[in-house]
């Protein structure tokens, strides 16, 4: 199968999921995600702490949206990390938020790619004040990314490398391939290795 035509089909997989989920108001979203990353600011104070715990809430999002991502998607198998940065990007960004993400910036060895947002919308009708300017205010995102893809064994780093809150005109999350789990054995292994 070509790229041009496997992208079209995660593209048209990525649609049929979407019409499968139960859908949010955007606005409510928006609202209760803003309060929720208040509160964390109003707790923990220090805006890397609270980088940290949006992370570790989107770790754990992530290890449980899998199920329903595999229940509800139709998507098989992935033969190799560029066929999940794919069904990531056309299937899962537009089943859970309603929007297509764009996958580029692989790096030579195929293990580390970046994922082009340009609607990103955890971020409308946000404004960040100077003294939160160290907030990755979307960083659950990344924690989500790494807790599904942990479950189907791909253990990975994830990070924004430009936030549209911060004046950038994308959001980009690069995305870097740590290691495997090899289930056969339940070993882990590092990639190339």
């Amino acid at each position: 199968m070509s790229s041009s035509s496997s992208r079209s089909a995660a593209t048209r997989a990525g649609d049929q999921a979407w019409t499968k989920m139960s859908k949010m108001n955007a606005e409510l979203f928006n609202l209760t995600y803003g309060a929720m990353v208040m509160q964390l600011i109003r707790d923990y104070e220090d805006v890397q702490d609270v980088n940290q715990q949006l992370e570790t809430m989107g770790y754990s999002i992530g290890q449980k949206l899998v199920d329903e991502f595999l229940a509800k998607s139709g998507v098989g198998n992935c033969a190799n990390f560029r066929e999940v940065a794919e069904t990531l990007a056309k299937v899962g960004f537009k089943m859970f938020l309603g929007v297509v993400v764009e996958v580029t910036a692989w790096n030579a060895e195929g293990t580390a790619f970046s994922l082009q947002v340009y609607d990103n919308p955890l971020a409308d009708f946000v404004e960040l004040p100077p003294q939160y300017s160290g907030l990755v205010y979307s960083n659950i995102l990344c924690g989500v990314i790494r807790g599904a893809l942990e479950m189907i064994k791909y253990q990975v780093e994830c990070r924004f490398v430009k936030d549209g809150l911060k004046g950038d005109e994308v959001n980009e999350i690069r995305v870097e391939l740590r290691q495997m789990v090899d289930e056969s054995f339940g070993e882990e292994y590092n990639e190339g290795a």
